[in-house]
This record gives C-alpha cells, structure tokens and sequence, in this order.
C-alpha cells in the first residue's frame, strides 16, 4: 500500500473556491485505478495549508495511470488557480492506519477514507 502525500498552499482569497473545486472534482480522483481512499485536512497552525492523503494499491497506480490521465488533467486545472505556490508531492509506504474501531464509519479519517 502507498500514500501519495500532496501538501497544497492556498490563497487566502481562494479557500472557499479551492473546497467547492476540490468538491467538484473529487470523483475524478475516485474513480482512478487503484485509489483506496483520501483524507482533505486543512492545517490547523497554518489554514492556507491543505494536506491531501491519497492511498494507492501502489506507486505505478499514482504515478503511471492517474497522473498522466486525462482525468488528472483536469482535476489539476479545476485545483491550480487556487494554489498560493507550488505543491509538495512525495509517497510513503506502509499498511492501512490503525485506530479504527468497529463503531466507526470509515475508520479514523471518516467516510473519505475507507476501512481496509
């Protein structure tokens, strides 16, 4: 299993319409060949700061298919104008987050992020 970790600056004048395009386009993200779930989380110490988790069934399913898809294309163009700067993109490998109980819709990040 891979996380795809996308720290994403945003305009201070863009964070309303950076939720309603991220909305917009987030099934195009679903969709994808081997996507297992996101977290969106704005930060807490910076909130022009979004923290974008994508787990992946691996690195050519990010990499190799979604990011040179025409569906990342245009879930790129509906995202960018919203960005204060450049996007840091890097993955980690590892198992699913543990924590979940069996109380809890979606484990520890909720709905957006089914549990394994």
């Amino acid at each position: 299993m891979v996380y795809e970790i996308a720290l994403l600056p945003i305009h201070e004048r863009h964070l309303e319409r950076f939720r309603r395009a991220f909305a917009e386009v987030v099934p195009l993200l679903c969709r994808a060949q081997g996507y297992g779930g996101h977290l969106l989380a704005q930060g807490i110490e910076n909130p022009l700061h979004f923290n974008l988790i994508v787990r992946w069934q691996s690195l050519e399913d990010h990499t190799q298919r979604f990011e040179v898809s025409d569906d990342h294309q245009l879930f790129m163009q509906a995202l960018e104008p919203c960005f204060s700067g450049e996007p840091t993109l890097y993955h980690i490998e590892g198992a699913a987050f543990a924590g979940a109980t069996s109380g809890e819709q979606g484990g520890p990040f909720g709905s957006e992020w089914p549990v394994a």
